[in-house]
């Protein structure tokens, strides 16, 4: 089973009930410039052509520049690590996530990670994908915007413009939901940053295709 633990120290239980309760995933302006990461050699750099073969015609709506920011994009590299192949691995620090593949190697994605207050660590699995997810924010949420002379609605339908993006999958620890997503976003230039409340985001065409890759009971390791 899953241990996480909130970084600053404070506990998940803290972690979910009054951080994540209040944000829900919902963008926020980068608190930290992108960090330049610490690149392995060798690296493949992957294609970002349009995908053609979209079955969803809400795909073929992502129109502008949806690339994260030169060095956290898409490559195949050399990744030596215990883990088996087709584990997932989240490093907040370096700000990538990596896919990992036969032969030492793995696909290598740049994410946004949590703030200061939001941050955790721990072993979770994919619970549920879902193309163009509903988003809900939570009530404090609406109450505070409220409050502040901005009106959200209760539910967002799966679409331009949606906190969770193209793509969304579920982090559970065991049969609960941990209330952690792995999603999308319209706001790409974001990654490489700590802008998130505590969710994982991931330009909207490396998390459309992550989701390809991947499967419910994926195991997913957050360090």
């Amino acid at each position: 089973m899953m241990k996480l633990s909130v970084v600053p120290a404070r506990s998940l239980m803290l972690a979910l009930a009054a951080g994540l309760s209040l944000s829900a995933c919902v963008s926020s302006k980068p608190v930290e410039p992108p960090k330049p990461p610490v690149v392995e050699k060798p690296v493949k750099p992957l294609s970002y052509l349009p995908d053609d073969t979209a079955e969803d015609a809400r795909d073929l709506d992502l129109v502008g520049d949806q690339l994260p920011p030169e060095p956290f994009r898409r490559a195949e590299i050399d990744f030596p690590t215990e883990e088996p192949p087709g584990t997932v691995i989240i490093d907040t620090s370096e700000k990538h996530l990596y896919l990992v593949e036969e032969g030492g190697k793995a696909l290598r994605y740049g994410v946004g990670v949590g703030r200061q207050g939001f941050s955790w660590k721990g072993t979770v699995e994919i619970g549920s994908r879902q193309k163009w997810p509903r988003w809900f924010p939570p009530k404090e949420m609406i109450a505070r915007e409220a409050a502040r002379g901005r009106t959200i609605p209760e539910m967002m339908e799966g679409k331009i413009g949606n906190p969770l993006g193209a793509r969304a999958l579920y982090l559970y620890d065991g049969p609960k939901d941990t209330l952690f997503r792995i999603h999308g976003t319209f706001e790409p230039k974001s990654i490489g940053t700590n802008a998130s409340s505590g969710c994982i985001r991931m330009a909207n065409s490396d998390v459309m295709d992550l989701y390809e890759r991947v499967k419910v009971g994926t195991r997913v390791v957050v360090r």
